[in-house]
């Protein structure tokens, strides 16, 4: 209750952030407004109000303004049983600190949190006027940190200025500044949700995006336990951990997240399914000093295609070490800038498994993918900070094909020119075809572009439409249709049985035109380069493992000057073209 006879339509035009309420001590009611593609929705505290059920007008026996809202939750006051000698009815945030045993917030304890706050004479922040938020940790979640940990730029870590972020109303995902972003330290915060089943948990983030002596560069996820807890300046939310501080490995994170409701318990229920191969796994993990693990989701254990794999321990382990790179931390921010300069790859566990990378920009979103043994997953968070290296959480199990050959070309980034080449033609039909067995070796965007400098003439004409005859021949060149595919090392093997080198003798596959002859090697790197007609030509991504066959993206296509040549006879087809043209523009006249 307000003592402000206030309709939605008034709620809407308030200057003021809050209202006051009718009980002791006047705490303030927080109105959120959140802007919908319907309507937009008024929250007063943590609670909605349903417009449809609100404005309803009446006057009291004193003949004052009324008006009832409905809400769909219930507001709790923050405050003292009567029967405490000095109760609390309006607290600060630091207030609810200072004086938390009275408040009887069970079974929740934040002495580690106080003390801190005390020592490093931080208490005023918490006191500070106006609307802000407050994420307090509960002392459970003080277990692996070590008390300096928790320093005066970590607890400003802890505070939202300026917003009144309750958790229903606040968008997910989105950043905020916090008092910890100054000049020599940007560390934001930001909520997320978490799903699974019928249940659901509130995270909390909090991105540190530079590292000092101190303070460890990356994400720190703490779970909020209690949230939505109103105080006279702002609001307050228990978490299970402290923010900014790194203090688990990232075996002792998976081990947490190992509860029923965490982001990747069904990742760890798969580990653990994995007998001695999950063992073995997690033994890596341990030992490693700096890594980069992409664990998938839970919902991306729910596709049906791995259900028969899992259970097969050989394919398994290639599961597994297709998603650890050990010895380096792979961060967002470092991919995306190599990305400015090539495209990026980091090699696996999995020997000779490489982990491509692309980001997609959206204004200033930027999304990260993330392509291993065929199947491209989305970074849906990031940079999760650990002891001993990071976490991104992805939405797809790497390593385990479910696209044809035409859904890859359709959905890969990198891919697009051969795709539309292909579709333009009537090519591409075919690829869908899952009772043959495809190899195609696909010249990358870049490769059409580099050929377009070195053969302008040919690629012009290859993607006009009137060419589609042409684009169909040099395709055709680039496909072979066999009863198992052709992976690299399994050209590099036949090239291997005739014991002899390069230019002598060259591999014969059959496409649909005609044999492609080439040869193969293999760097020291693992790498593959293709040898054509006296060209080089580098294998961007080898074995791009499909349902229905592979995929070898190419730095160049199979092309040489002279093969797309217009004969006079294939000019005529156009003749009746012109001639229509002309009458049409002779009857115009």
């Amino acid at each position: 209750m307000s003592n402000l006879a206030r309709t939605t339509d008034q709620l809407g035009l308030m200057s003021s952030s809050s209202l006051t309420s009718e009980l002791d001590g006047n705490p303030p009611l927080w109105v959120t407004h959140k802007t919908g593609d319907i309507h937009d929705d008024i929250y007063i505290n943590n609670a909605r109000l349903l417009i449809t059920h609100s404005n309803f007008r009446a006057k009291n026996l004193k003949g004052y303004d009324q008006v009832l809202h409905k809400i769909d939750e219930v507001l709790v006051p923050v405050m003292s049983p009567k029967s405490v000698s000095n109760p609390i009815y309006n607290p600060t945030a630091w207030d609810f600190i200072e004086q938390f045993e009275s408040l009887n917030i069970n079974p929740y304890r934040v002495r580690s949190f106080r003390q801190r706050v005390q020592q490093t004479k931080k208490e005023d922040i918490f006191n500070a006027e106006g609307g802000n938020t407050f994420f307090i940790p509960v002392d459970e979640g003080f277990k692996n940190s070590r008390p300096e940990s928790i320093d005066a730029k970590v607890i400003d870590g802890h505070v939202i200025p300026k917003h009144v972020l309750f958790t229903a109303p606040t968008t997910k995902d989105i950043s905020y500044d916090t008092l910890a972003n100054v000049d020599n330290m940007k560390v934001y915060i930001s909520f997320s949700e978490e799903t699974h089943g019928k249940s659901s948990a509130i995270y909390v983030k909090s991105h540190n995006r530079l590292a000092d002596s101190a303070h460890t560069k990356g994400v720190v996820m703490a779970e909020i336990v209690k949230a939505n807890i109103p105080v006279k300046n702002g609001v307050v939310h228990l978490i299970h951990k402290p923010l900014m501080v790194v203090d688990n490995t990232v075996k002792q994170f998976l081990e947490f997240k190992e509860k029923e409701d965490g982001p990747l318990s069904k990742f760890c229920q798969e580990i653990a399914d994995a007998g001695d191969v999950g063992k073995e796994f997690m033994r890596t993990i341990e030992r490693s000093h700096d890594l980069t693990l992409f664990a998938p989701s839970n919902a991306a254990w729910d596709d049906g295609n791995l259900k028969s794999l899992l259970r097969d321990p050989v394919k398994m382990r290639e599961i597994l070490n297709m998603h650890l790179v050990v010895d380096k931390r792979l961060y967002l921010e470092n991919i995306i800038k190599d990305h400015n300069r090539h495209v990026y790859q980091a090699p696996t566990l999995n020997k000779k498994k490489n982990l491509y990378f692309n980001v997609a920009f959206a204004g200033n979103n930027k999304t990260l993918t993330v392509e291993g043994g065929g199947v491209n997953a989305t970074v849906i968070q990031s940079d999760l900070a650990a002891t001993n290296g990071i976490i991104h959480i992805i939405d797809r199990v790497l390593g385990v094909p479910y696209s044809t050959v035409l859904d890859k070309l359709r959905t890969d980034p990198l891919l697009n020119q051969t795709y539309i080449l292909g579709k333009r033609s009537g090519f591409n039909q075919q690829l869908n075809d899952t009772t043959r067995k495809f190899t195609y070796f696909v010249p990358r965007d870049k490769a059409w572009k580099d050929a377009s400098i070195d053969l302008p003439s040919a690629i012009k004409k290859l993607f006009m439409e009137d060419f589609t005859y042409h684009a169909n021949q040099i395709l055709e060149r680039h496909l072979v249709i066999s009863d198992i595919p052709y992976t690299m090392e399994r050209i590099k093997q036949l090239t291997n049985d005739t014991n002899l080198s390069y230019p002598h003798k060259e591999v014969e596959l059959p496409t649909q035109r005609d044999s492609l002859s080439l040869f193969v090697k293999e760097n020291r790197d693992h790498s593959f380069v293709i040898y054509w007609k006296g060209e080089e030509i580098p294998v961007f991504r080898p074995n791009v493992e499909c349902t229905n066959g592979v995929i070898h993206v190419i730095d160049r296509p199979f092309l040489k000057d002279g093969d797309i040549r217009v004969s006079k006879a294939s000019n005529l087809q156009f003749a009746p073209h012109l001639i229509m043209l002309l009458i049409a523009k002779f009857l115009l006249l």
